[in-house]
């Protein structure tokens, strides 16, 4: 009867915790979605008030607290394995709403590919997560201090430590002195720290929620070292994520640190929380099926996103004529002239010398025909 409540209460934390990280995801888009819809209202209508003071940024705002408040307290009640590849409910969210609540279109040429594509990802994505929540780990352990201390002095523990910084600073060796700017390299550095995060994260909210029930657990040193590792873990992913998304596409970004920083998180809660101890074959082989299909739905969502391409003309001046003339690369700008000042629309002929814009009154007199002419005009002198 023990085992039996015992294994009723996981069922039940799993489903509260499964069900907070959906919540938490799903509110997270739809808050980024607003803000998103903040700025692009803010740019249309040339207002110019600071996107701070608008009340539809700030509901976003209030939204992506609320969100990650759930996200954050369903760390204590379900798995980091079923916790950290729900973030693919976030990227599908995300997708749906760039169509229809920001109305994003795309050329009619790519449409049918496009969402092809991203349909599957959809299917893909939800088929995954259903099975990754379905047969992932149902082990869950109160995480007071006492529990925490002996998983951190486990040599599984100390030994996954050792080889993560060790991995962590050949990196950094190679992204600061070597200049290695690959996007992999930079997002395993995200990875790497993601993996500390989700830790310190999965044990500070544990102890705050025995806290909330009534067993202390703020006044033991360890809350202290762990929630100080917590913050300067994600000060420091942040950073690396800023740098990586100044350097290389956003889409590109969004699935390969998915799947790399989802993998790390597994494998952390696998060494640090034993989350895979009583699983059997079956179960462990159908979770990482069901792992697969999300970071393959996040792929394909993710990889026909529309990229924006900017026109970047540049100007010079014909030195013989003191004419302008617009340049884009070798596309040019065909002025539509019928003896008026009428511009038409930008011509992509490849291989075409490029345009003149025409001015009036390209004749210009000679330098120094004025004073010549103003010389000859003089009246004579008059000879004594």
């Amino acid at each position: 009867m023990d085992i039996f409540r015992h294994e009723a209460g996981s069922y039940t934390d799993n489903l509260i915790g499964t069900l907070l990280a959906i919540f938490g995801n799903v509110l997270v888009s739809i808050s980024l979605s607003i803000q998103k819809f903040s700025h692009v209202t803010l740019a249309g209508t040339k207002d110019p008030r600071a996107f701070y003071r608008t009340k539809t940024w700030w509901c976003g705002f209030v939204l992506t607290c609320l969100g990650e408040g759930a996200n954050f307290v369903s760390y204590a009640f379900a798995p980091l394995a079923v916790i950290a590849p729900l973030n693919a409910v976030s990227v599908l969210t995300s997708s749906i709403l760039g169509l229809i609540f920001l109305r994003e279109k795309s050329k009619p040429s790519v449409f049918t590919k496009r969402y092809a594509l991203s349909f599957l990802g959809c299917i893909l994505t939800i088929g995954g997560t259903y099975l990754f929540v379905a047969f992932g780990p149902n082990s869950h352990e109160k995480l007071n201090a006492e529990n925490i201390v002996r998983h951190l002095v486990g040599w599984p523990v100390l030994l996954y430590l050792l080889l993560e910084i060790i991995t962590f600073c050949l990196l950094l060796y190679f992204y600061k002195q070597r200049s290695a700017n690959h996007v992999v390299v930079i997002l395993m550095l995200v990875a790497l720290l993601g993996s500390v995060t989700v830790i310190t994260v999965k044990a500070v909210s544990g102890m705050l929620v025995l806290s909330a029930e009534g067993t202390m657990q703020l006044d033991d040193p360890i809350f202290s070292v762990l929630f100080v590792c917590m913050l300067a873990s994600v000060v420091f992913q942040a950073r690396f994520l800023s740098q990586a998304c100044k350097l290389h596409d956003s889409s590109l970004i969004a699935s390969v640190n998915y799947i790399l920083s989802t993998s790390f998180a597994i494998v952390a809660g696998a060494v640090f929380y034993f989350e895979f101890k009583n699983e059997d074959v079956l179960h462990i082989c159908m979770f990482l099926l069901g792992t697969a299909l999300c970071f393959l739905g996040v792929f394909l969502l993710t990889k026909n996103r529309k990229k924006t391409k900017t026109f970047e003309p540049y100007v010079t001046m014909d030195v013989t004529n003191g004419v302008p003339t617009i340049h884009d690369k070798g596309l040019s700008s065909q002025p539509d002239f019928t003896g008026s000042f009428t511009y038409g629309a930008l011509v992509n002929n490849d291989g075409m010398a490029p345009a003149t814009l025409p001015v009036a009154n390209l004749e210009q007199p000679p330098v120094g025909f004025e004073s010549a002419k103003a010389s000859l005009d003089l009246p004579e002198l008059k000879k004594d």
